[in-house]
């Protein structure tokens, strides 16, 4: 896959809840999984070894910003983290908050649904507070060194 044809490439067509210059955070409104997020890298890059070892720390200081924005937030039973780029080489993280009613659970949400679930947008104070709580955790863990 060629940057002209990376859809990460591209300008996001999600809500960017916080962006610098090396990476951003899109919220993707999946209506199964409200919350969840995908820190996405700028560059065309495939694997997190192909980051020096400063870019590695910042990615990751970015998705546990996300991580810990959406735990005190949304209060999910779990949160999964995942970097996969099997269809998409191109370096990301998904950062999805977890309940036990939803309809994958315990299972990955990529499998079989194990039931209907119980669907459910955030509310626009939600992702007022969502966009706040993440630009504030990710600003404060990129300013310690």
């Amino acid at each position: 896959m060629t940057e002209k044809s990376c859809p990460l490439c591209q300008p996001t067509p999600h809500q960017t809840l916080w962006q610098d210059g090396f990476c951003r955070v899109v919220l993707l409104h999946d209506a199964d999984y409200p919350a969840y997020c995908r820190v996405e890298l700028i560059a065309h890059i495939k694997e997190m070894t192909d980051l020096v070892p400063p870019e590695r720390a910042h990615m990751m200081k970015v998705v546990f910003a996300v991580e810990t924005a959406l735990r005190e937030l949304i209060q999910p039973d779990k949160i999964n983290l995942a970097s996969l780029g099997n269809k998409t080489p191109h370096l990301h993280w998904h950062v999805i908050p977890r309940f036990d009613n939803d309809r994958h659970f315990p299972n990955s949400h990529w499998g079989v649904a194990e039931r209907a679930g119980e669907p459910r947008k955030l509310s626009e104070s939600e992702l007022v507070q969502l966009q706040d709580k993440v630009k504030l955790y990710a600003e404060r863990a990129l300013a310690v060194t």
